[in-house]
């Protein structure tokens, strides 16, 4: 069985993360190269030391590269508007691109929802730390139920965010709210997201609030349990913190400017669930549960992509 040879682009704290995951638990997909930009960076040291091949010259040093026509994939974990012109260099060479970044070119793939549909996509976006930790949770309530509504707060460590993501709050918010309705099946969403500056750093807390029409709390939340086991078979850390909560809006609330037009009343309530995500520690600590559920769901699609090759390649 051949094994799918894959690239990194980005040696910040994804890219990094990303790599000692291919190098430990990848089964399918072998790291080849990390590019990165600076030659004196943390992640393009660590890949030496681990006997990765590396490029500080970015994506036209990667195009060069001597193993670049054997590479299947390439991971972008860079920033949105550095992803645009990455896929803009890679289009002529056939690569499948997997995009960490808010860019959003390609679909959106949360891995515990829509893996599947997207397995041939030529550029697929990962969405956001905070859209991987919160969208299932919204799929899995509106598989129940219609969701008007889903608003995500992701509070993560301010010590776990790197450049790239400072510098992508404004493309965070709007591609998970996109994904949120799109993924998600809500129909109107909201994301926020908090740079937690405590310390010591707290592990990252994500919260799902939905507005549903008189739900079957008990379906709901056997959905949501089911979907917190889909996610957890790839990011281990994955968990919910306290139970599932139903709360009826009192007649007085109006939440018509969040839903488009659905009013209050009496059936009409707000579902809550607190999720703890705590990372795998393979380059920052266990605090950083945004790299760790970021980068495992990337690498779940990289593994799902190539067995899929694999299995077309033996018909």
């Amino acid at each position: 069985m051949s094994i799918t040879k894959v690239a990194v682009i980005g040696s910040g704290n994804i890219g990094t993360d990303l790599v000692i995951k291919l190098k430990r638990v990848a089964k399918n997909v072998e790291i080849a190269v990390l590019v990165g930009i600076d030659p004196d960076s943390d992640g393009l040291a660590r890949a030496r030391r681990m006997g990765i091949s590396t490029v500080d010259t970015g994506v036209q040093g990667l195009i060069e590269h001597p193993d670049f026509a054997d590479i299947s994939i390439v991971f972008d974990s860079t920033s949105a508007k550095a992803h645009v012109a990455n896929a803009e260099a890679l289009q002529p060479y056939g690569k499948q691109l997997i995009d960490l970044t808010p860019a959003a070119i390609g679909p959106f793939v949360v891995p515990a929802v829509n893996l599947e549909e997207h397995l041939e996509a030529p550029d697929v976006n990962m969405v956001t730390c905070g859209g991987q930790a919160t969208i299932p949770i919204v799929a899995a309530i509106s598989a129940i139920t219609p969701v008007h509504y889903a608003e995500i707060v992701a509070s993560i460590a301010s010590k776990s965010a790197g450049p790239g993501t400072r510098a992508n709050i404004d493309e965070f918010t709007e591609t998970t709210s996109e994904a949120i309705e799109k993924v998600g099946g809500a129909a109107h969403g909201k994301a926020i997201i908090v740079l937690n500056p405590a310390e010591p750093p707290l592990i990252m807390r994500d919260t799902v609030l939905a507005l549903v029409s008189t739900p079957d709390q008990d379906a709901v939340r056997r959905s949501i349990l089911d979907m917190i086991e889909k996610v957890s078979a790839y990011v281990p850390g994955y968990r919910l913190k306290q139970e599932v909560q139903f709360t009826q809006l009192d007649d007085a609330e109006s939440v018509a400017t969040l839903t488009g037009g659905v009013e209050k009343g009496p059936g009409l309530w707000k579902v809550s669930v607190f999720l703890e995500i705590e990372g795998a520690a393979h380059y920052l600590p266990a605090y950083a549960g945004n790299l760790d559920i970021m980068t495992s769901a990337a690498l779940q699609v990289a593994e799902k992509i190539a067995e899929n090759t694999m299995l077309e390649a033996a018909r």
